[in-house]
């Protein structure tokens, strides 16, 4: 029987190359956007915004109601936002939170209860790299994927007797076009103490992205990991350096970390 697959974000970069990809594989897969009639793709769009709690509900209801069920949630909707933590406001913080932590939570608490009915399922919730260390100027993203992280951790063992799998994917840089899309907050684009800063590592940032990997690579990891019948809880996805840096990181003294951080993204 072919697996139901839900990605969100499916409109573009890594969301879109797992949807696209599974497609190809035989899988019966969803995409999910918030503006799903603008897309083409080979497979149902279904509408979602996962900031809200009543547009999850009903895009999961959707699917269940045509399927019967979901065998995979792959969890990737979200943007990236720039700029000094003092530069944000406290909607662009709630914003950011909402979107990576608590609508990655109301995505897998609305398929929980499907996946624990059926004894079976497997939860794949798309990270990066900036959830293992703290990026200098896209300190909110970080935050969000480290809370997700944590929240994974204590998910997994709760869902030990229901043979359901959560899996956290950490990419490294993709070729996702997340540069293009990138939101920076209002107050870091005026004059502050922060702006040339901001600007030198941006350009740091962009550079780093315009070099990342396929982003289909993700999508192989993903479709080994639907596969496995005891999938590991954290997969490393992407560049060799960057995947590098994260063991680096449990080897060296905070300090002498930081101090690399801080070299590679040009803050003196």
């Amino acid at each position: 029987m072919e697996k139901v697959v839900l990605v969100t974000g499916a409109s573009s970069g890594i969301g879109k190359a797992c949807a696209d990809y599974l497609s190809s594989k035989g899988f019966k897969v969803y995409g999910t956007s918030r503006n799903p009639a603008a897309i083409k793709a080979p497979y149902p769009m279904v509408q979602l915004d996962v900031t809200r709690p009543e547009s999850v509900k009903h895009a999961v209801s959707e699917v269940v109601a045509k399927e019967g069920r979901i065998d995979v949630l792959i969890n990737n909707a979200g943007y990236s936002m720039g700029g000094a933590i003092e530069n944000f406001s406290e909607e662009e913080m709630h914003h950011d939170m909402e979107t990576f932590f608590f609508g990655m939570t109301r995505m897998m608490k609305e398929v929980l209860p499907h996946m624990r009915e059926k004894n079976s399922g497997t939860i794949v919730n798309i990270s990066s790299i900036a959830g293992l260390m703290g990026i200098p100027f896209q300190g909110f993203y970080s935050a969000s994927k480290f809370a997700i992280q944590g929240l994974c951790e204590s998910l997994r063992i709760e869902l030990r007797p229901y043979n359901v799998h959560v899996v956290v994917v950490n990419p490294s840089d993709m070729l996702s076009g997340v540069s293009a899309h990138r939101i920076v907050a209002k107050s870091a684009l005026q004059p502050n103490p922060y702006y040339e800063q901001f600007r030198l590592s941006l350009e740091k940032i962009n550079k780093d992205e315009s070099l990342g990997s396929n982003p289909e690579m993700v999508a192989r990891a993903i479709e080994k990991i639907i596969h496995s019948k005891k999938p590991a809880y954290q997969y490393l996805v992407g560049r060799f350096d960057q995947k590098l840096a994260v063991y680096i990181k449990k080897l060296v003294p905070a300090r002498f970390f930081s101090w690399i951080l801080a070299d590679h993204y040009k803050v003196k």
